[in-house]
């Protein structure tokens, strides 16, 4: 079992930042790839981003290919999401996930965590 807990999540300006944090515990968080998924209101989960269990790989969603960087500390078994030049339509509740790859969390990863609201103003 891996336990995933999200936090760093808020209310921001349009064209604002925030960085999301995804803390892991359980089995050894190095040995498993991490992802977030979004879900806007009365929308289906998105994936956003995921990166490999060593950090050499990353996914993003073209949604936010170069607003948004997905990165890991396996030394501090965390997780991040930086997310920059936010949209009003970057509102959602946002989830960090984990599974052995990047392709088994686009395809719906094992572990899941609880979400953290980010709701951007114009």
């Amino acid at each position: 079992q891996v336990q995933l807990v999200e936090s760093g999540g808020g209310l921001v300006q349009a064209g604002g930042s925030l960085r999301l944090s995804c803390a892991a515990s359980g089995r050894t968080f190095s040995n498993y790839a991490m992802g977030w998924f979004r879900q806007q209101a009365g929308k289906e989960r998105e994936f956003v981003a995921a990166i490999s269990m060593g950090a050499l790989s990353t996914s993003h969603a073209d949604s936010v290919k170069g607003r948004f960087t997905i990165s890991r500390d396996n030394a501090k078994n965390m997780g991040y999401l930086q997310m920059n030049s936010l949209k009003p339509e970057d509102t959602a509740v946002y989830y960090c996930a984990a599974d052995q790859t990047i392709k088994n969390i686009k395809a719906g990863p094992r572990y899941w965590g609880q979400g953290t609201q980010v709701t951007v103003s114009s």
